[in-house]
């Protein structure tokens, strides 16, 4: 039973990263543009980049009940993926009132799922 559990978390969590990163790679030209407006340098790359860390650490997630390490890798990356995406794209704390709610809930959200991330890692170790 431990078994199926621990399979599915990592297809359920690993997996949702993989797809949205899928789902992302057409609005790379508009991540691009936001992250200019943002004063990120090589915003196209600085975008891609992002992409890039959902696919890949989304599938070495889902990878890493079978393949040694690719917990750690996997957490990893995704772990920066959060912290980068909440600073840069949910910076609660720019924004009063209603405007800041949202992007409040997204640094709650982002802040759980790295949580989750650290116990990929762990079981991994």
């Amino acid at each position: 039973m431990f078994w199926t559990l621990f399979f599915l978390a990592h297809l359920l969590l690993g997996g949702a990263f993989v797809v949205f990163g899928i789902r992302n790679i057409k609005g790379i030209p508009g991540l691009a543009s936001f992250l200019a407006g943002r004063k990120v340098a090589q915003p196209q790359a600085a975008a891609s980049f992002g992409v890039g860390l959902q696919i890949v650490g989304g599938a070495l997630t889902v990878l890493a009940p079978f393949v040694p390490f690719a917990g750690v890798l996997g957490g990893l990356a995704l772990i920066v993926f959060l912290v980068l995406a909440t600073l840069l794209f949910h910076p609660f704390w720019e924004f009063s009132g209603e405007e800041q709610k949202p992007h409040v809930q997204s640094f709650i959200m982002n802040s759980g799922l790295t949580g989750a991330f650290l116990l990929v890692i762990a079981y991994a170790l």
